[in-house]
């Protein structure tokens, strides 16, 4: 395809080969999903949390992310139990993590520094791992022993990984 004495063309065609280049590096956008926290004494903590499962997802995190608000947060999903490490390089905004198990269990939650290169590790075999903004587990009300579940009652995790 030859674009000469076609300039208008070439523009808009040099243009969108930016655009394309652009989307092909930032990626695309998490799958985002309603959650709910089921706490001990019976009542269910919304959440809208992004799901990352892929490896790049996983690795990316909330890297570079500067707001976060309550009642988000990003679910990584595993497809087996393991001991889970994680980091805050690159990563801005202070974060809590809940280390949850197949059942859905959480089984600890840390805080971790804006920056930070210290590695928060799992004390046990779990298969997921929530991060939220810092401090947000306590303002919820949510602590070790809670359940996280789908958003409509009686659905598990895993129903829905």
């Amino acid at each position: 395809m030859s674009f000469k004495g076609k300039p208008l063309v070439a523009v808009f065609f040099l243009i969108l080969c930016s655009f394309a280049h652009i989307a092909c590096e930032q990626g695309s956008a998490l799958v985002r999903m309603n959650l709910a926290v089921e706490t001990a004494s019976g009542g269910r903590v919304p959440l809208q949390a992004e799901i990352a499962r892929t490896p790049a997802e996983q690795e990316k995190g909330y890297m570079n992310r500067e707001r976060i608000p309550d009642g988000t947060g990003m679910l990584f999903v595993y497809t087996a139990d393991r001991k889970m490490s994680f980091w805050m390089k690159n990563t801005p905004h202070p974060l809590s993590i809940a280390f949850i198990d197949s059942d859905g269990i959480i089984r600890e939650i840390r805080d971790m520094a804006p920056f930070s290169r210290e590695t928060i590790t799992s004390t046990r075999s779990v298969r997921y791992a929530l991060e939220v903004p810092a401090g947000w587990f306590v303002r919820a009300g949510i602590s070790v022993g809670d359940r996280l579940a789908g958003a409509e009652p009686g659905t598990s995790l895993k129903a829905l990984f």
